[in-house]
């Protein structure tokens, strides 16, 4: 791909001829597989659908860009400007625009065809089904509405084939336009690559079955990687054609289009789109191909010791008669129909349990066919995903479900992943000893360090955004209450339903993909340094963590002995804290020395496309690795307390919900007054000590809020956690007091502790809020992360203040008075007995952790004892007591 302006012949070909020829190449490639795909459907398979009427559409759509490609090079697509007659720019402009109106149909019709091919094996499995029909709404919607952006993108139209463009009409680069899609292109492209993938592990096939389907399905990772490449050439361009507008303006404010070079910069740009949408329709056309390798190479798909056919007949290579055996249904556990399908077995017509056939299909597999009516039949999908060697595995095993994992009180969703994840039934998470909760809270934990690490990047990523944008304070808050209004909406709107519904674990991957989208569409915003993209950035991935907050701190909470749940949440979030010391550092770097202008911002799009990307596949690691789980049973019988304490009332009101309700507001109070010190440090430390590095001391200042969660993790083995409690937000209020007389060395020193007493309130409130919440627990959890929306409160009030005239110290009264309230809820746990015994842990010399129990008992003997009294207690008739008293025997013979 030559980039000089002459070559060997002396013409200024520049990029043309390569341009020319990988597109050329590329369209005869789609051809072919589109071509093979039709024979194989229409030939074999005997039955033309939807997805191929819209592969068909995405092939001629494919062809008439690959058309606009090379009638532009025609007319000096890929030469510089200076080398392009006037007479040819009506030409080139003409090519220019009908590849750009016809870039986004093409990629609609591709997805809509794999997307209408799923929901042909997706009846069976609602949640699929469902997510299919979402994304298919987010492809055809936001391609629709990019398609109309791009016909209408001068006002009047005619001016899109002006050379220069007129006074009276207004132009949205074509840039602009290609790189506001990327987002939507990459999610799209991720989703169509992993949606099919919990359905084709689950299935049960022969091996070498698997690993081709799993690898046929797995080609739309070429389609993302090409997009990728895409993305750095339209990157490389923006950057171009901003630099030359800086430097060549012309002085009427608008620049003229030879000037800008568009011809030459914009030809690997529109080859890469061209070879973006046929790489998309060939690796669509690769499942459509299974059966015309069949026929021709059966070899290829079937082991030399696999059974004879399961659908009927097969064609032998040797030119044998073909031999043909009826069909063998293969069982799915009931527990399937009824949890992961929508329907239980007795709804089903005949009475009979589904098989394999119907678990792809959704239709009867047809059991009384003869040999004669198999070879006029077309064939079905399950011929058409599978070879016909499936009629001696035996049936599906009772398994753990995907998202959640079996324990005394859960059922299993979806059949086991098979020879991909080894599901054993698993222990309640509130059953574990601390040895055993080891791996499911180190797992979890590195959760922790990747939003911490996220946080501290938003951060400074936030800072140069608002450099190089011209941010006012003002907006800059809204950037920051847009972000905490996320973690309002997610926990209410997705954290609830997932954790009711799914578990703990399930929260994990959507929040990580509800975050990557959010890392993505920060391109644009960069791109265009818009305030208001910017802000729907930062609520996407407010919306995301939130997720993930009010599934993984309950879990670390409840993972384990109940006496040391502070303990273990104190340590994670102090990893968390970690994270969040190392990212500003890393990002300072990086960032160093860079001028605050547009191209700047580059780098900081390259870290979030990277981000994203590794966010998708962690989220994808975190859908198969087994976790525990707790129902909201298993958190009720763990809530039981000897003592009834859980069951205790202050007035008509349960003392829990007393805990929870002042628990929120403390937690709510907590993150506002946080917010105000975070964001009024670097003013601060400027009005305190003019000249010094405000991000060296920031790293100070965040290693203490580190150290100090290490060490009330330390404290709480020996200290109750309402002690610990009150103590550090008495502390914070103490310093943030002094904060407002000091300055120089010494209010410094005094910030730097401020961060040191905010750093394990979090937690402390946190675990201590959900303490004997039993069934409740995960609802309690949702309010509480809820309650981080604090953060979008007080920070405002502390910047009127400031802009209102008053000084930085006088600000942080605003804090003062947030922690104050916070001291509420630590004042409230020792207010009374009855409160004290919910939320003081009882140690329990099993450490086995199914609930607090007095050191001097057995574990075991103080269920039978704690169920015996509740027996007494509900004592109602003979029945209720012959139950319970057979509670009671089985507990003690364990």
């Amino acid at each position: 791909m030559a980039d000089n302006d002459e070559d060997s012949h002396g013409n200024f070909q520049g990029r043309s001829e390569a341009v020319l020829a990988v597109t050329i190449i590329m369209a005869v490639l789609c051809t072919v597989f589109v071509t093979f795909r039709m024979i194989s459907r229409a030939a074999i398979v005997k039955k033309i659908s939807w997805d191929d009427y819209f592969m068909a559409l995405a092939w001629a759509l494919a062809v008439g860009l690959d058309i606009a490609i090379c009638y532009g090079t025609a007319y000096g697509l890929g030469r510089h400007e200076q080398n392009i007659p006037s007479s040819w720019q009506g030409g080139l402009k003409k090519s220019n625009y009908a590849f750009s109106v016809l870039y986004q149909p093409a990629l609609m019709a591709t997805k809509t065809s794999i997307l209408a091919f799923y929901l042909t094996f997706s009846t069976a499995n609602q949640v699929f089904r469902w997510a299919c029909y979402v994304t298919l709404f987010v492809v055809n919607a936001g391609g629709l509405a990019l398609t109309f952006v791009t016909v209408f993108q001068c006002e009047p139209i005619s001016a899109v084939f002006k050379l220069v463009t007129p006074a009276n009409a207004t132009c949205t680069d074509i840039l602009t336009i290609y790189l506001a899609s990327i987002p939507l292109n990459i999610i799209t492209d991720l989703a169509l690559l992993f949606l099919p993938m919990p359905i084709l592990t689950g299935m049960r096939l022969p091996r070498k079955q698997k690993i081709i389907l799993m690898i046929t399905f797995s080609f739309g990772i070429f389609v993302a990687v090409v997009d990728v490449v895409r993305v750095s050439y339209l990157q490389s361009a923006a950057m171009t054609r901003l630099q030359e507008i800086q430097s060549q303006a012309s002085s009427d404010g608008r620049q003229r289009a030879e000037e800008t070079d568009s011809s030459f910069y914009l030809a690997f740009s529109f080859m890469w789109s061209a070879i973006e949408v046929s790489v998309g329709i060939m690796c669509a056309c690769v499942p459509g191909l299974k059966p015309l390798v069949a026929r021709f190479m059966p070899n290829m798909l079937r082991d030399h010791s696999d059974p004879p056919s399961m659908f009927g007949s097969v064609s032998m290579p040797s030119g044998e008669p073909e031999k043909t055996t009826p069909p063998m249904p293969i069982s799915v556990p009931s527990d399937v129909h009824q949890r992961d399908f929508g329907r239980a077995p007795e709804e089903e017509e005949d009475g009979r349990e589904m098989d394999m056939f119907e678990f792809l299909t959704g239709r009867p597999a047809n059991t009384h066919q003869s040999p004669g009516e198999d070879e006029e039949r077309p064939m079905d999908m399950m011929d058409f995903l599978t070879t016909p060697e499936m009629a001696s595995m035996p049936p599906m095993e009772r398994s753990p479900t995907a998202l959640t994992n079996t324990t005394r009180h859960t059922r299993p969703e979806t059949p086991t992943f098979f020879d991909f994840v080894n599901m054993k039934q698993r222990k309640s998470a509130v059953h574990l000893t601390n040895r055993e909760a080891i791996y499911p809270v180190a797992a979890v934990t590195v959760l922790f360090f990747i939003w911490g690490f996220e946080y501290g990047l938003l951060e400074t990523l936030n800072q140069q955004f608002q450099s190089v944008a011209q941010v006012t304070t003002t907006q800059n808050v809204g950037i920051r209450s847009a972000y905490y209004g996320g973690y309002f909406l997610g926990p209410l709107l997705v954290g609830r339903p997932v954790l009711k519904h799914w578990g703990f674990k399930a929260c994990y991957p959507i929040g990580l993909c509800v975050y990557a989208a959010g890392c993505l569409i920060f391109w644009p915003a960069a791109v265009l340094t818009s305030w208001p993209t910017f802000l729907v950035t930062n609520f996407i991935v407010g919306f995301g963590l939130s997720i993930l907050e009010a599934s993984a701190n309950p879990f670390i909470a409840l993972c384990g002995p109940a006496e040391y749940a502070e303990v273990r949440l104190n340590i994670s979030q102090g990893v968390q804290a970690i994270g969040t010391v190392v990212a500003p550092l890393i990002a300072n770097r990086a960032f160093y020395h860079k001028s605050l202008n547009a191209p700047s911002l580059a780098n900081t799009q390259w870290a979030y496309l990277g981000i994203a990307l590794a966010t998708v596949a962690l989220a994808v690691i975190y859908f198969y690795i087994p976790l525990n789980e707790a129902t909201d049973a298993e958190l009720e019988d763990a809530a039981e307390r000897m003592d009834g304490a859980n069951k205790a009332k202050i007035g008509n009101v349960p003392v829990i919900w007393l805990v929870l309700g002042l628990g929120v507001f403390s937690q709510f109070c907590y993150v506002g007054g946080q917010e105000v010190v975070g964001q009024k440090f670097g003013l601060y430390v400027q009005a305190a000590s003019p000249g010094r590095n405000t991000s060296n001391f920031l790293a100070v200042a965040h290693t203490a809020f580190a150290v100090s969660r290490f060490l009330a993790a330390g404290l709480g083995v020996w200290i109750k956690p309402r002690v610990l409690l009150l103590f550090y937000f008495c502390g914070a209020i103490l310093f943030l007091g002094l904060c407002t007389h000091y300055t120089g060395g010494a209010g410094l020193a005094v910030m730097v502790m401020v961060f040191f007493c905010e750093g394990p309130l979090f937690s402390l409130i946190y675990a201590q809020a959900l303490r004997g919440q039993g069934k409740h627990t995960k609802t309690a959890a949702v309010m509480l992360t809820s309650a981080i929306s604090g953060g979008a409160v007080f920070s405002p009030i502390s910047t009127t203040i400031i802009d209102s005239g008053r000084s930085v110290s006088y600000s942080l009264v605003v804090a003062i008075a947030a922690y104050a309230g916070g001291t509420v809820f630590a004042i409230g746990l020792s207010a009374s007995g009855r409160v004290r015994r919910v939320v003081d842990p009882i140690k329990d010399v099993t450490s086995g952790g199914v609930e607090s129990r007095p050191s001097s008992m057995s574990s075991r003997a103080s269920r039978a004892l704690s169920l015996l009294s509740i027996g007494k207690k509900n004592r109602k008739g003979s029945g209720a007591v012959e139950y319970r008293e057979r509670s009671v025997s089985a507990t003690l013979n364990e």
